[in-house]
C-alpha cells in the first residue's frame, strides 16, 4: 500500500464524510487552508510519542491513538484554549492495515469526542513515532499562560496526581494491584481527560496555569521561572486515588505524585482575592481542585512535610537525561 492510498483509506475518507466547519482546505493538499473564528487567537503545540519511550512496545494501536491526541489536547487545556484542528505526521516501521484499522479507529473516536478535526499530516517509514500537531483558540485576553503568577498565590491542581506512573508501573507489571485499579490505571495512561471543561472554568480566575506532564515539581517550577517567583509545596496535601492509596506505599505514591508525570491534570495558580470564586466552582461540584502549596519570593520549588524540608526521591521526567 502506497502512502497516499493509506492516507485516503484511513484518515481522509472519514473526514471527507463529515466537512468541518472553517476548514477551507483540509486533506490531501499541499497545506491545510483554516478560517479561524473571528476575533480569536490561535493556540498551537506540538508533540511526539516514541515507541518505547513514550509507550510501551507492542501497545494497542487503538489506545496509543486516544492517547496521542488527548495528551495534546491537555496542552490546549493548559492555555484556556478550545480544540478546532489537528495534524497528525505517522512513522511506521511496516504498513499493517489492522494496526492502521484500529488506530484510526481510536483517533476518530477522540478527535469526534472533543470536536477536533484531522486536517493534514504526513506519513514515513521508520520506528513507530506519533507527531500530532493541535489547534485551538482562546479569546484574547483570556488565555491561561504561565507568567501571571505572584508571590502569595496558591498552587492547585486538579483531581488527583501520580496515576500516570503508577500506571505505567502497573502496565509493566512492577507493583501488585487488583483488577479494578489496574483496569482504572490503565484508563488513566491510554485515556487521560484533557481538563478543557475545567481550564474554561478558570479563565479570570487563575493567575497562572500548566498541564501536569513531567511531575508536579518540575512543571511547577515552569511556572516559578517565568513569573519570577518561588514555590513551597506541602507533601502532606497532595492528593491521591484509591488505586495509589490502596498500594499503601505513601512515600511511592509521593515520589510518583512530585516528579512521575503523565498526570495531564491542571496545576494553576490563584490569588487570595480570587479564592472566594475558585471555592464556589468547587462547592457546586463544577470542579475538583486541592491546594497543594503556595507561591513565596524567590525562585525555585522547595517541599515541606510538617513544617520540615522534605527531599523528594525524584524532581521529574527529563527527555534527554
Amino acid at each position: 500500500m502506497g502512502e497516499f492510498e493509506l492516507i485516503r483509506k484511513f484518515f481522509q475518507r472519514e473526514q471527507a464524510e463529515n466537512p468541518a466547519p472553517g476548514v477551507i482546505q483540509g486533506i490531501g493538499d499541499d497545506c491545510a487552508i483554516l478560517a479561524l473564528p473571528t476575533a480569536q487567537h490561535l493556540a498551537i503545540s506540538v508533540d511526539t510519542l516514541v515507541e518505547g519511550v513514550h509507550f510501551p512496545v507492542g501497545a494497542d494501536p487503538e489506545l496509543l491513538a486516544e492517547r496521542a491526541l488527548r495528551t495534546n489536547l491537555s496542552d490546549l487545556a493548559a492555555s484556556g484554549a478550545s480544540p478546532l484542528w489537528f495534524t497528525l505526521a505517522l512513522t511506521l516501521p511496516t504498513v499493517e492495515e489492522d494496526w492502521l484499522r484500529l488506530f484510526s479507529r481510536g483517533l476518530f473516536a477522540a478527535a469526534n469526542e472533543y470536536g477536533c478535526v484531522l486536517v493534514g499530516g504526513d506519513t514515513t517509514k521508520g520506528p513507530l513515532t506519533v507527531t500530532v500537531q493541535i489547534m485551538g483558540s482562546v479569546e484574547p485576553h483570556l488565555a491561561l499562560r504561565r507568567d501571571g503568577a505572584s508571590a502569595g498565590d496558591f498552587v492547585l491542581v486538579t483531581n488527583t496526581i501520580g496515576d500516570g506512573a503508577a500506571a505505567l508501573a502497573a502496565i509493566q507489571e512492577r507493583i501488585a494491584l487488583t483488577d479494578e485499579h489496574r483496569a482504572w490505571l490503565q484508563e488513566k495512561f491510554y485515556r487521560p481527560v484533557p481538563r478543557l471543561k475545567e481550564s474554561a472554568l478558570l479563565r479570570g480566575i487563575a493567575s497562572a496555569a500548566l498541564d501536569i506532564s513531567d511531575g508536579l515539581l518540575a512543571d511547577l517550577g515552569h511556572i516559578c521561572h517565568a513569573s519570577d517567583v518561588g514555590a513551597v509545596i506541602d507533601v502532606a496535601s497532595l492528593p491521591f486515588s484509591a488505586a495509589m492509596q490502596s498500594l499503601n506505599d505513601i512515600e511511592q505514591a509521593r515520589a510518583w505524585a512530585l516528579g512521575g508525570g503523565d498526570d495531564y491534570e491542571l496545576c494553576f495558580t490563584v490569588s487570595p482575592d480570587a479564592m472566594p470564586d475558585l471555592a464556589l466552582l468547587i462547592a457546586r461540584g463544577e470542579l475538583q481542585a486541592t491546594i497543594v502549596g503556595e507561591l513565596v519570593p524567590g525562585a525555585g520549588v522547595v517541599c515541606e512535610l510538617d513544617g520540615e524540608l522534605y527531599r523528594p526521591a525524584q524532581q521529574g521526567y527529563q527527555h534527554f537525561s
